[in-house]
């Protein structure tokens, strides 16, 4: 057996990945899974975006290009973001990723030396923690309430800054809660992250689907942070083209010079087809992400009504993303044919059993007692999920 780094002793799987996996195989077996574990749009690629992929294929657009990305897509986030937000970025201040993932452990990797910190609040992204701890450094948790909609306290953020902190990373909207963070408290974080010197990664890739009121920058609602503050965004969600890993940030020139440095050693330049394809995303016509964001609106509704009433759990309606969080405490302890549903796994594993459907345990998002269901598919899927669920839940004893 080879011996492996002791960092990996720490390091789990990421479970979202996982469960996913375990579904497919299940279906593959014949079985009826529903899966509403991914973190995908289940909506095809924009037809203009495919074009482009195909006609850099017939172009020979095949080779490498510079490790940080293509100068014509760094020059497209800028402008965008500047017309967008009026906040200027130089393509120096750009770096072009394999998914927003990416950027992230990117910026941790060149932020962190040995035993560095960074805050993580939580629930948070599966990745989060353990890029940190792969990078050598040290996360530091900020819980938050279901009682004040999962939206942190910077003043319990204040409390954790040492002197080893680089770093926070908020994410809004928020994966796995749903959860938009207020533009006062998202200000008051940045405010404090200029007075410590501390970086703020601002993991924003869920911007577009906001449903009660648009969703801005951080570094648009206080533009003086912009040398504090990282903004990692990708084509994943926004355009459905998650597979294709385009993944951006915004940020400090030395910063995005340090990453770029970090990915011309690790993977070298995303694919270069995908990056004329996010090019085409980028400039090419909006109306297919407007009738998405709608969608998810319709199907966010839909299984809020559908589950409101199912006894054992509750949830808070979400404001964002594509995902609905459940709380699940009233239904541990109790029993279904026998077994004992003692946490938020066991409740998942014996719903996946029973019932052939994947949700993901909050566990995996450093939040023990909910389940995340995401509302990424389609009508008639999350309508019978929910009956299976509400059955599930009906006999527990």
């Amino acid at each position: 057996m080879v011996s492996l780094a002791k960092k990996l002793a720490s390091i789990e799987p990421s479970a979202t990945l996982a469960i996913t996996a375990l579904a497919g195989k299940m279906k593959r077996e014949g079985k009826d899974v529903i899966s509403l574990s991914a973190g995908e749009p289940d909506f095809p690629t924009p037809r203009n975006i495919k074009d482009e992929a195909i006609r850099a294929i017939e172009e020979d657009f095949t080779h490498y290009t510079p490790a940080a990305g293509i100068p014509e897509l760094k020059e497209a986030i800028a402008e965008n973001f500047e017309k967008a937000w009026g906040v200027k970025y130089d393509p120096k201040e750009v770096i072009i990723s394999n998914g927003a993932k990416h950027v992230i452990f990117n910026a941790i990797f060149a932020l962190c030396d040995e035993g560095d910190e960074v805050i993580v609040i939580t629930p948070a992204w599966v990745s989060y923690i353990d890029q940190i701890k792969l990078a050598g450094g040290k996360p530091v948790i900020v819980e938050t309430k279901e009682e004040n909609d999962f939206i942190p306290d910077p003043k319990d953020i204040e409390k954790k800054i040492t002197n080893r902190t680089k770093a926070i990373i908020i994410n809004s909207p928020h994966n796995p809660t749903g959860t938009v963070y207020p533009k006062e408290v998202l200000i008051e974080i940045a405010r404090l992250s200029m007075s410590k010197g501390v970086l703020i990664i601002s993991d924003e890739v869920y911007d577009k689907l906001s449903y009660e009121e648009e969703s801005v920058p951080l570094v648009h609602l206080i533009p003086e942070a912009k040398d504090h503050i990282l903004t990692v965004n990708a084509a994943s969600k926004t355009y459905a083209m998650t597979g294709w890993r385009i993944g951006w940030g915004l940020g400090p020139e030395n910063l995005i010079k340090a990453m770029g440095v970090i990915q011309g050693h690790m993977t070298s330049n995303p694919c270069s087809i995908s990056q004329r394809a996010a090019l085409e995303a980028i400039r090419g016509p909006q109306e297919k992400v407007s009738e998405m964001i709608r969608e998810f609106k319709e199907r966010r509704n839909l299984i809020c009504s559908l589950l409101e009433k199912t006894p054992y759990i509750s949830f808070k309606k979400p404001k964002g993303a594509f995902y609905l969080f459940v709380n699940v405490q009233k239904a541990l302890g109790m029993k279904y044919r026998d077994e004992i549903i003692d946490d938020d796994i066991s409740f998942t594993r014996k719903l996946l059993e029973e019932k052939f459907v994947a949700l993901v345990p909050g566990t995996a998002f450093a939040a023990p007692g909910y389940i995340r269901i995401s509302y990424a598919a389609s009508r008639r899927d999350i309508e019978e999920a929910c009956k299976r669920i509400k059955e599930f839940v009906e006999n527990l004893v």
